[in-house]
């Protein structure tokens, strides 16, 4: 019957969850580009800025950087 009103309906039931995932994604994004480009990863930068993976690149990222940080630290001492 009024296809648009269903519309309307599902996506304000989903909009707080739309707004989370947003929230989510511009976080986790920020934080790896400024870590991408504190290390000069350029390719990790380009990456991290073009593909919307809801926040899972960034964090592939981090948790890489952080485990080559903890081995450095090793080595070092």
């Amino acid at each position: 019957m009024c296809t648009t009103c269903d519309f309307h309906e599902a996506f304000c039931s989903f909009l707080p969850l739309i707004i989370f995932l947003i929230i989510w994604e511009l976080l986790w994004k920020f934080i790896a580009l400024w870590k991408a480009a504190r290390n000069n990863h350029l390719a990790w930068f380009i990456a991290i800025a073009i593909f919307n993976t809801i926040g899972i690149l960034p964090l592939v990222y981090i948790l890489i950087q952080k485990k080559k940080d903890k081995l450095e630290k090793e080595n070092k001492a």
